[in-house]
This record gives C-alpha cells, sequence and structure tokens, in this order.
C-alpha cells in the first residue's frame, strides 16, 4: 500500500476540513494518508522553519495557508508557472531534495464560481483583500472574464501593488486600488462582492465592511470556509443577494493538492458529498 505524509502551515487552522477531505478520498485510492496540522499558533516556528522540518521528517508535501502563503516562498527551491506569476503557493510538493510551490487557489476559485454562479454579471468587481488568496481569486476572475475588479486592502501598497501586476498581466484598467472610504460608492455601482481576508473565520469572527454597503444587486461570494456561512454571506442572504460560500474553493483545492501530492485522480464530486457530510457533524 502506498503511504503519504502531508500537513497544512498556517495560524488558527485548528478547525480546518483539509485532513478529513484529504484521508476520506484517499481510502477510495487504497491508499496510506496522513494530514498533519502545523498550526504556527501551537507548534511555534516561522514557516520557512516548518518546511525545513517537514522535509527532514520524510513529508511528501504541505499545503500552505493564511498568513504563509507569499512568507513562504523564500523557503522554496522551485515555483511552478502559476505560483510565480501569482506571488503566492499553497501547496508545496517534496521531490526529492527540491521544494516545489504551486498555487492551487485561483483555479480552486474558478471552478468554484463557475459552479456556484454561473450566470452572474462580472462588470464591475469590488474585492476585498490583496494578498495571496486575493491575488489569486482576482486572477481567477480576470481570467474568466471580468471586466474590471476594484481591489482594496487595509495596506494600501499591496493593493496598489496587485492591481498593478493585474493591469500588466490583463491590460491597463482591469484592476485599480481605492481606498476602504471608497467603497460606499464602489459598491452602490458594483455587481459583485469578493472578500479575500481572513475576516469571518472562527479566529477572527465579524464583518469586513459595514452591512449596510451591502444590497440586493450584488452578488457576493467568500472565500472562507469555516464557517460556511460567516456573518457577510449571512447579511447579504437576509437582504436577497445571491451568494458563494468557500465551500466549492476548498474542495477544488484539494482536488488539485491531492494530484499533485499523489499523482492519482480525485473524484470531485465524491469529495463534495464528504464536505457536506462533514457538514452535518
Amino acid at each position: 500500500m502506498d503511504s503519504f505524509l502531508v500537513g497544512l502551515i498556517g495560524s488558527g487552522i485548528g478547525p480546518s476540513w483539509s485532513p478529513p477531505l484529504h484521508e476520506q478520498e484517499a481510502v477510495h485510492h487504497g491508499l496510506h494518508y496522513v494530514y498533519r496540522l502545523l498550526d504556527t499558533d501551537r507548534v511555534g516556528g516561522e514557516v520557512g522553519e516548518l518546511v525545513r522540518t517537514a522535509r527532514r521528517f520524510g513529508y511528501d508535501g504541505l499545503n500552505i495557508t493564511h498568513p504563509c502563503k507569499q512568507a513562504v516562498i523564500p523557503h522554496l527551491d522551485e515555483l511552478s508557472p502559476d505560483a510565480r506569476m501569482l506571488g503566492a503557493v499553497n501547496t508545496v510538493v517534496f521531490d526529492g531534495e527540491r521544494a516545489i510551490g504551486h498555487n492551487t487557489d485561483w483555479t480552486g476559485f474558478a471552478e468554484s464560481f463557475a459552479r456556484g454562479l454561473p450566470d452572474v454579471p462580472t462588470r464591475r468587481i469590488v474585492q476585498l483583500g490583496a494578498g495571496g488568496a486575493g491575488a489569486a481569486v482576482a486572477h481567477a476572475l480576470l481570467t474568466m472574464g471580468a471586466d474590471r475588479i476594484t481591489l482594496v486592502d487595509a495596506d494600501p501598497a499591496r493593493a496598489g501593488a496587485l492591481a498593478g501586476e493585474l493591469s500588466a498581466r490583463f491590460g491597463a484598467g482591469r484592476a485599480r486600488p481605492a481606498d476602504a472610504a471608497e467603497l460606499p460608492g464602489l459598491l452602490a455601482g458594483a455587481e459583485g462582492l469578493v472578500h479575500a481576508t481572513p475576516t469571518g473565520m472562527a479566529h477572527h469572527p465579524g464583518l469586513p465592511l459595514p452591512a449596510e454597503l451591502l444590497h440586493p444587486g450584488l452578488w457576493v461570494a467568500d472565500i472562507v470556509y469555516r464557517p460556511l456561512e460567516t456573518e457577510l454571506l449571512k447579511q447579504a442572504r437576509a437582504i436577497g443577494c445571491r451568494t458563494l460560500d468557500g465551500g466549492g474553493m476548498v474542495v477544488f483545492q484539494a482536488v488539485h493538492a491531492f494530484r499533485l501530492f499523489t499523482g492519482r485522480e480525485p473524484d470531485a464530486e465524491r469529495m463534495f458529498a464528504h464536505l457536506t457530510d462533514l457538514i452535518a457533524v
């Protein structure tokens, strides 16, 4: 029986569904598969130290989540084209002596969006968050044909840098930065709102913006998946917005990561069914 040891590095990851999603799928492939949580809040150490330790102890790969998706890059030997382009890594594969970084966030979000909000307008989108996950989500939306994305981040310089990278990649004017003070006007004229910050996670409860800025003409997508119904989505649904939770992104990201770790082809629909079972527990 083939065996695999993988892990997840990030902060506040105790509630993560990644271990059971991966391990249950591995059962169907006849694999001995162990998925460990390497929570920086509990085990200490910085991301580079954890990557080196995992390699030394024989891990086959790692998933990387907030706040380590960009910080991990200097500690890797190689980046896939997607990870290099996006400047963020959420999956590391140990290939012999080399640690290779990949980004499956953007494809995971793209597949989730196509599945959950297949026919929404994407001419004017406001996105909260320009970090590693935000870079992947914005890239996915523009790849799928969104006309224009306005980026708002707690760090205006980060929003400006990402907007510049996206405009260079997709064309002038496709992405621009904005200050949080502009949100009332921006959202009044927007068709969609994408949330790509940690706010709403189990360890970061709350709303990322005032609820009164939401309106029924918006669709709202949140990448947070634990809990699936964040306060943002709850408020949005209450006023009639179409919404997309983070469950689809986590499943499709897991599909792509499982394939990278094992070389086996996972069953996405089976993993969705398992996610439904996990939610019901």
